[in-house]
């Protein structure tokens, strides 16, 4: 067994939490994920119980660990990468979360998010904050839960609240630092990207009191140190902090303006690195922090596909058409094409470019000839054609097209999808050897914030390329699958 370093990330997500281990040399030493439940309620609500998501990740450290043949003494700095807007309040003297989190995929805001859109508030809030008014974000979660649970408002204002993302809080509870970082703040609703601080006036609209809040850091300093965790030795820094999604722009080494991700998930995401300055969108994109380093903010635009491989576990746990998500490619190459059957997956709402929460999923082109097959490959193009219209939006604001798309995240493993995705959008899409590149990112910001790396110059020159897929699509073809596509986007 080595005694070689360590650094540990904390991958906490939507459906599990991952562990990863790296070296620093860049290398994965080892990773472990651990699923827990998402919990319904009602329709449109989605909630976690944060002590579930605590459990999932001492379990996936532990096994991480152990996969590793290491012990955890060896771990010289954490990182944490979350999902992102989904949002709690905890008591400070117990530590206890009033309610369960509101989740990001949660719609239960949607009627006050149209409210203040009626009211005419929405410019106001993409010029302070870069967002839309959609429940997507976490000021209007937060609204929610002081309303809704009895005494929440009152002990928010007296200061005897923390409020939090995820990252907030596993920070909190690893070493009792209640921060975030600009990548975190930045999907609030209520964070201001040219002052990078809260805003009070987003903050007197949701009717939100500054005393609950956290301290907004950098995506790479140490925070505090862990203690009395049990699973963890004291004294180790917790010494990065980001968005998941911005966690994979830094993890694929988009370090130059220009430069793009798209993370295959529960849902797509695509970033794309616009340097020093914000850049307003006028296509439906979201204008976010990417990271704050050394002093610096790069900022990022991004667009969100709620539903990507959410719509193959569909298929697999909602229709029964297979056991194992894997088993789709196979079932889609099994036919030349979808037979005309178009699927929106929209069964979390529609996010950007048409932020539509109240869109429903549909499936159109059905005929007697259809088969279960068809409908997997009609899945695939839904995921591609999503991903397809938000980087045309994004092009929009770029003024041209963008010529090349790194991909991560589980489904990037689908060599059908990748090449789909490519010739949709006439753009090579490149994989890299580590897809874990959200985990990846949140160690790397850790091992800089503890001197472990000294610039990101180190890192862009450890990261390396696995495969790479280049435009072969029918124009046609294409053509009148975005057509089709277009009028189904219409009809969800």
């Amino acid at each position: 067994m080595s005694n070689q370093p360590l650094i540990l990330a904390i991958d906490q997500g939507t459906t599990g939490t991952t562990a990863l281990l790296i070296n620093e040399a860049i290398e994965v030493v080892a990773s472990h994920n651990v699923e827990f439940p998402n919990h319904y309620p009602e329709p449109g609500h989605v909630e976690h119980d944060v002590e579930e998501i605590w459990q999932s990740v001492t379990a996936a450290v532990g096994g991480a660990l152990q996969k590793a043949d290491a012990t955890a003494d060896r771990i010289q700095a954490i990182g944490i990468t979350n999902q992102r807007e989904t949002s709690l309040f905890w008591d400070k003297s117990t530590g206890k979360a009033i309610h369960r989190a509101l989740v990001w995929q949660d719609k239960r805001t949607a009627d006050f998010c149209e409210k203040l859109k009626a009211d005419g508030r929405e410019p106001f809030v993409k010029k302070r904050t870069g967002l839309v008014l959609d429940p997507y974000f976490s000021g209007t979660k937060a609204r929610w839960l002081l309303n809704n649970v009895p005494g929440a408002r009152q002990k928010a204002e007296a200061g005897e609240l923390c409020f939090g993302t995820i990252d907030s809080w596993l920070c909190w509870r690893l070493t009792g630092a209640h921060v975030t970082d600009p990548s975190n703040a930045s999907r609030t609703l209520f964070f201001n990207l040219h002052s990078m601080s809260w805003d009070d006036e987003m903050l007197a609209m949701l009717e939100l009191p500054r005393a609950c809040l956290p301290r907004v850091a950098a995506s790479s300093e140490v925070y505090g140190t862990t203690r009395g965790l049990g699973f963890l030795p004291d004294g180790i820094p917790v010494a990065g902090l980001i968005g998941d999604q911005q966690g994979a722009l830094f993890g694929q080494a988009c370090f130059a303006e220009g430069m793009a991700k798209c993370t295959y998930g529960t849902g797509a995401f695509i970033l794309l690195n616009t340097g020093s300055t914000p850049r307003p969108s006028n296509h439906g994109m979201l204008t976010t922090v990417g990271w704050s380093l050394g002093g610096q903010t790069t900022y990022a635009l991004e667009g969100s596909a709620f539903i990507a491989g959410a719509a193959v576990q569909w298929l697999r746990d909602g229709l029964g058409i297979f056991e194992q998500a894997a088993e789709v490619e196979a079932l889609a190459l099994s036919v030349k094409d979808s037979g005309g059957v178009t699927f929106v997956p929209a069964l979390a709402g529609l996010g950007a470019p048409y932020w539509r929460p109240h869109a429903r999923g549909l499936i159109s082109g059905i005929t007697g000839g259809t088969t279960k097959a068809h409908l997997a490959r009609a899945t695939l193009d839904g995921i591609a054609l999503q991903i397809a219209d938000i980087l045309d939006a994004m092009s929009k604001d770029l003024g041209g097209p963008l010529t090349s798309l790194r991909v991560d995240g589980g489904a990037s493993q689908n060599q059908t999808l990748m090449q789909r995705q490519s010739d949709l959008l006439s753009a090579t899409c490149v994989r890299p050897k580590v897809l874990e590149t959200t985990a990846l990112g949140s160690a790397l910001l850790a091992g800089l914030g503890t001197g472990i790396w000294s610039s990101t110059d180190d890192i862009a020159a450890a990261w390396s390329e696995a495969a790479r897929f280049t435009p072969a699509g029918d124009a046609a073809e294409i053509t009148a699958t975005r057509a089709r596509w277009a009028q189904a986007i219409e009809r969800a």
